[in-house]
């Protein structure tokens, strides 16, 4: 939903950028009108758009009773799918689900990890799931089976997963949830996407979630080569791809603090890495290469890596959990519940702590000493030497 009022009725303003600091990396309110909802951290679309849907079907419930129009605004959340990985997301995809509510949720899938689109059959079941007459066929054969008998009506429901999962695939599980699924659609071809969109923009029913697939990068060669690199990116030669990076002259943080963890393990085979999703900004990518069975990636899964911590810390295992100190803010009840207060020796290693300016305000590490320094038996290390003491010795958590 793109709000182009403020909550008194009067005109949101799209303010330009303060000289020499230019507009921020991700969405924020205060700076335009399409920036609904601000994100930097992952995995919070679904649950934003849901309070938005949800607040216009309270508003529109209001009208009726007064006699005043309603008003139909559809409420989008756009996700991709590495953003899948997080608890939160499947928690808004449930909520969602319970409540019926008109929502449209865009799953960007560039990296095909739930299904690929198949040619132009793919793209016609797309447009037939999406359709209207489609959706209230089904609708209203949901509503007569309710009157069937008992046993009639659970045959006949099983029937309809059987059909239905031949028609949606991989989307099966999305259905589960309450939504109605659609795709996957090849996000490249607009002959196919767009006719999708605009069934799903019209859909009197909802929740629905369109699977859209994807190539990061695609378009650009240096991009489509190497993908990651172009997550974030400084002032770069648009015809080489080349990142016009200033060389340091001190090494960088993460490769001092991932070769370190290297020589801990090499003395101590109990020591072991775990990231969420951040290999290279954090140096377990050096790590995992010297010690792949040591190295967990657990994904965009922060309270997952610190429990899954705690899990390994309870077997004579010494984890290293190395996590930006944004994100482990995420994660704040299971560094108490599950690591403090049993008072485990995990180790947790943050990286661009303190106030990073390259991604504003989200992404600073602001917090940390004042939500970490407050629990008790916890052991605040200052440098690397300490840190690496720490992995051999010492049976409390530490940061």
């Amino acid at each position: 939903m793109l709000p182009a009022q403020d909550p008194d009725g009067a005109p949101r303003p799209h303010p330009d950028p303060a000289p020499g600091r230019g507009l921020s990396g991700f969405t924020k309110r205060s700076e335009s009108v399409y920036d609904p909802f601000g994100a930097a951290h992952s995995s919070t679309s679904i649950s934003a758009a849901l309070g938005m849907a949800v607040a216009r079907d309270l508003d529109n419930a209001t009208a009726k009773v007064k006699g005043r129009p309603q008003k139909r605004r559809n409420a989008i959340a756009v996700i991709g799918d590495g953003s899948m990985s997080a608890g939160m997301a499947y928690e808004a995809l449930n909520n969602a689900g319970a409540l019926h509510s008109r929502l449209i949720v865009i799953l960007n899938d560039n990296d095909m990890s739930i299904a690929p689109p198949v040619g132009a059959m793919s793209a016609y079941l797309a447009r037939l799931a999406s359709g209207g007459a489609y959706q209230s066929l089904r609708e209203t054969a949901k509503q007569l089976g309710k009157l069937l008998p008992k046993a009639l009506y659970q045959r006949a429901a099983a029937a309809e997963e059987y059909a239905r999962s031949l028609v949606v695939g991989g989307g099966t599980m999305f259905e589960e949830m309450g939504f109605h699924y659609v795709g996957p659609v090849d996000g490249h071809n607009l002959d196919h996407l767009l006719p999708v969109l605009k069934n799903v923009r019209d859909a009197e029913h909802g929740p629905i979630l369109l699977h859209v697939v994807t190539q990061k990068g695609k378009g650009y060669a240096p991009a489509e080569a190497s993908a990651d690199r172009y997550h974030g990116v400084v002032k770069f030669d648009v015809i080489s791809g080349v990142q016009a990076k200033a060389k340091p002259n001190a090494p960088a943080y993460t490769r001092v603090f991932g070769e370190s963890l290297i020589k801990a393990a090499d003395a101590d085979d109990k020591v072991v890495a775990i990231t969420a999703a951040m290999p290279g900004g954090t140096g377990i990518d050096l790590f995992g290469k010297a010690h792949p069975d040591k190295t967990f990636d657990v994904g965009i899964a922060e309270q997952h890596a610190v429990t899954f911590a705690g899990g390994l810390a309870t077997e004579g295992y010494r984890p290293f959990v190395a996590i930006y100190s944004t994100f482990l803010q995420r994660a704040y009840d299971q560094v108490v519940h599950d690591v403090a207060l049993q008072n485990l020796p995990v180790r947790f290693c943050l990286d661009r702590a303190g106030l990073v300016g390259a991604d504003g305000a989200t992404h600073a590490g602001a917090f940390d000493l004042a939500y970490l320094c407050c629990l008790p038996k916890h052991d605040r290390d200052g440098g690397l030497r300490r840190g690496r003491a720490g992995a051999h010795g010492g049976h409390r958590p530490r940061a």
